[in-house]
């Protein structure tokens, strides 16, 4: 069963984005695989890339002395250095921030003969848009902006940072970004809103060749079919990336015309 939205599912944003990011990903690649033949072929590439959450602060209620002074209890056993051992008191149990590593799937167009990088298409996670996660993005961005390898970036995701521009990007939920080598820095942007289907995109190729068309409309849909999601996604609550006043209302009715919501009352 298709998702209940004419385009990206605002549902899909939250918990269940890393198998959304894989899946359609893998999905993109199966696509343009046949389109690409025989000079082509578009492989997904994964690598991890370790989150760390920015912001985390260490608050506390009470402050502390730095020296603190003790009454002695005569009982308790002396040190070599003359010093009273304390040491029956249970230290707090504290959980740290740790880095847990997140993949990312990035789909590269190479020549079949030569495994030239010709185009990468990337689809955004949250980890691409904040903190550690968004700089070693940026900087691989960045190598492939100065190559001669054409790049596309797919943005299904409404929080975290936006790729750099050099003018605002116009207000929408989504984006598709389109980088020819040949025309940078200029870049081909597709603003999505909610109520919009994805858009079909052109993808470059070497010069001589004319471009594949992808179609994340259909990407979408075929990956959403294929994991079932309708069986895993409660459109009775609301989004975990929670939607707000026009957007918010629009999302209930559509859901409820569409029967994915039921009426109360």
């Amino acid at each position: 069963m298709p998702s209940p939205f004419p385009g990206m599912d605002p549902y899909l944003e939250g918990a269940l984005w890393t198998t959304v990011h894989h899946e359609l990903s893998s999905t993109i690649a199966r696509q343009l695989a046949p389109k690409l033949r025989p000079r082509y072929v578009a492989l997904p590439a994964e690598r991890f890339v370790m989150d760390l959450p920015e912001g985390v602060a260490v608050i506390r209620t009470d402050a502390y002395p730095d020296v603190a002074v003790r009454e002695v209890d005569p009982l308790l056993p002396v040190g070599s250095m003359g010093y009273a051992v304390a040491g029956s008191d249970a230290p707090l149990q504290l959980a740290t921030v740790v880095p847990s590593p997140v993949p990312h799937v990035t789909v590269e167009i190479r020549t079949a003969d030569d495994r030239e990088l010709v185009t990468a298409i990337e689809a955004l996670s949250p980890t691409n848009k904040r903190g550690e996660g968004r700089r070693e993005y940026l900087v691989k961005r960045q190598r492939t902006l100065v190559s001669t390898a054409h790049l596309i970036e797919i943005d299904l995701l409404r929080t975290g940072q936006r790729v750099p521009m050099q003018e605002p990007l116009p207000p929408a939920p989504y984006f598709v970004l389109l980088s020819r080598f040949e025309r940078r820095p200029v870049c081909d942007v597709w603003p999505i809103m909610l109520t919009d289907p994805l858009p079909t995109v052109p993808v470059p190729l070497l010069p001589g060749d004319a471009d594949v068309t992808l179609d994340l409309q259909q990407a979408f849909t075929t990956m959403y079919d294929a994991l079932n999601y309708d069986l895993l996604v409660d459109y009775n609550r609301s989004p975990e990336v929670s939607l707000t006043g026009e957007a918010e209302l629009w999302a209930d009715e559509w859901l409820r015309r569409a029967g994915a919501r039921r009426r109360v009352g």
